[in-house]
């Protein structure tokens, strides 16, 4: 439910309505704004009956809002959000942010390869997987803390905040220490209480949408963080799966403007993992910022063919230089729009 108040509506009567909200055994949100000010209503379990709330001076009206989602819902948080992370900003104003790297750290000389390569060509994260989960179990599963380690050095060599996924809550504590941003992958979009302590750590997120998510569970998920008291969180599309086999997942870019319409929260897309493909990454990568992504996630591999997971959808350093440069030219002309 969403109070709205008058323009005019005084403090006291603001918290005379916050306070008829919690004698109800309900939670009242705040939310100002330069449009309206509005109180949100949650912890309710189904219909709250509004007869004394819209009776109470100040009241303009009172809305009920039936999505499982409302704190990152337009509805409670009109403002388009811009999330902050190691000083890279995401968001409505702002360029898409290029995120580039392996699929995995395999070593040093790997991680600086990559670092300086995605920095030259103007990248402002550098991602790398130090814990993998992987769909088989007798498959590479990442270097864990040495690999966040690796991650962090190559990152700090160049001057790039890292993005790296957290699989468990036990992991949590010690990615914080070396990750600006904490990814959570697709596998684990609805592992309920993970987000609950991603939430709780207030840590940049990326949360990618799972593979067989509607747009609203997607959204669910990210309310599970913010509603911890972690805005910070940065939606992901990487491909969701379908009955088409020539790619390695569908790409779903309707959910760009469908989000940006829904949810004041950023949005970036994964077109690396999405194709599976490494020459669809490019005409992918550009589709996605022409509807509106807020940043792109691209693997990217010192030397493909000998990477140890993902090697066929990861860009030659050749490629990804071709990209970045295209990609720049495409924002460009976008901005003379």
């Amino acid at each position: 439910m969403l109070i709205v108040m008058h323009h005019s509506a005084t403090d006291e009567q603001l918290k005379s309505v916050t306070a008829a909200v919690e004698a109800m055994g309900l939670i009242a949100e705040p939310i100002p704004g330069s449009l309206r000010t509005a109180i949100g209503v949650l912890g309710n379990q189904g219909y709250v009956d509004d007869t004394s709330i819209r009776e109470l001076p100040g009241v303009r009206e009172v809305i009920h809002v039936s999505k499982p989602y409302k704190l990152v819902s337009r509805d409670f948080h009109p403002v388009s959000s811009v999330v902050d992370a190691g000083g890279v900003k995401f968001g409505d104003g702002h360029p898409p942010v290029l995120i580039a790297g392996p699929c995995t750290v395999e070593s040093e000389e790997q991680m600086i390869a990559a670092a300086r390569l995605v920095k030259k060509n103007g990248a402002q994260m550098l991602r790398g997987g130090a814990f993998k989960p992987r769909t088989g179990p007798h498959t590479f599963q990442g270097l864990g803390v040495e690999g966040l380690k690796l991650l962090r050095q190559a990152g700090d060599a160049e001057g790039l905040p890292v993005i790296t996924e957290v699989m468990r809550i036990e992991q949590l504590e010690t990615i914080c220490r070396y990750a600006d941003v904490l990814q959570v992958g697709a596998r684990n979009m609805q592992n309920f209480d993970l987000l609950k302590e991603v939430g709780r750590s207030g840590h940049p997120v990326l949360l990618k949408r799972g593979m067989s998510s509607t747009i609203e569970e997607f959204l669910s998920a990210a309310e599970y963080i913010v509603a911890e008291g972690n805005s910070r969180v940065i939606l992901c599309e990487r491909g969701i799966r379908t009955f088409e086999q020539a790619t390695r997942n569908t790409l779903d870019l309707s959910i760009v403007p469908l989000v940006r319409e829904l949810s004041h929260l950023p949005i970036v897309v994964d077109p690396s993992h999405a194709t599976g493909r490494r020459n669809l990454v490019g005409p992918m990568a550009k589709a996605a910022i022409v509807v509106g992504a807020h940043g792109i996630m691209i693997e990217v591999h010192p030397d493909p063919d000998r990477a140890l997971c993902d090697g066929a959808q990861s860009l030659t350093p050749d490629g990804f230089g071709k990209l970045a440069v295209e990609l720049k030219r495409l924002q460009s002309f976008l901005e003379t729009l």
